[in-house]
């Protein structure tokens, strides 16, 4: 098994023959013309998640910068 199945089984909890049976399925529904598009579009979400999580403790801290009205109710 890859390092990533091996990741991925240890992280669920499943052994080989349910991975097998898993992607058989995958492929049933799928076919095998799509999987490489929806393993394509899994990466680039994977890839934007990444950097907009990265992203966000930037924004965070240039907000603090900002100077605020008080937050009162007039």
């Amino acid at each position: 098994m890859s390092p990533i199945t091996s990741t991925v089984a240890a992280l669920f909890g499943l052994g080989g023959s349910e991975l097998l049976i898993i992607l058989l399925i995958v492929l049933l529904l799928f076919g095998g013309a799509k999987l490489p598009q929806l393993a394509k579009g899994l990466g680039e979400s994977i890839r934007e998640f990444k950097k907009a999580a990265k992203e966000e403790p930037e924004e965070k801290k240039s907000d603090d910068k900002k100077p605020t009205d008080g937050g009162g109710k007039n």
